[in-house]
């Protein structure tokens, strides 16, 4: 495999797997976990389609799991002004404690991926990451 693809794709094994415990724990699946905390760390991506184009959720998952955390009172629902096509889904204070169980995960998840560095490799790493955003940036202005 592609190293750059089986880094993404360990990456991802990874961190769901150390979700799993505390998505049974809280009795939640895990795509209605990742929608919580994409909606708790990205409070400017607030629609059903965000969660789509961002995090690459089929749309009839994000429809079923948005509903189960409306109903269960972690998410509301919230219309657009001026675009009644558009509906915000916003976290509630009930989700406060799995967004705070969730954000010490992803802590422990980075410190673990970044365990072994030294703080310039750390730096090196960031830097590194930040040339290709750049470059990546460029690439999708020309073919826009």
């Amino acid at each position: 495999m592609n190293p750059y693809m089986e880094f993404a794709h360990k990456t991802d094994l990874a961190y769901s797997a150390l979700c799993h415990s505390l998505c049974r724990e809280l009795n939640l699946p895990q795509t209605a976990f990742d929608i919580l905390l994409f909606l708790a760390n990205n409070p400017e991506c607030d629609t059903a389609s965000d969660i789509v184009e961002l995090r690459k959720i089929k749309a009839n998952l994000v429809s079923v799991n948005v509903n189960r955390l409306v109903e269960e009172g972690y998410l509301y629902r919230e219309p657009v002004p001026g675009d009644r096509r558009k509906t915000r889904l916003l976290c509630t204070k009930q989700a406060q404690p799995i967004i705070d169980k969730g954000r010490a995960l992803q802590a422990q998840f980075a410190a673990r991926l970044l365990s072994g560095m030294s703080e310039r490799q750390r730096q090196a790493f960031a830097d590194a990451a930040a040339v290709i955003n750049h470059n990546l940036d460029e690439i999708l202005q020309e073919v826009h």
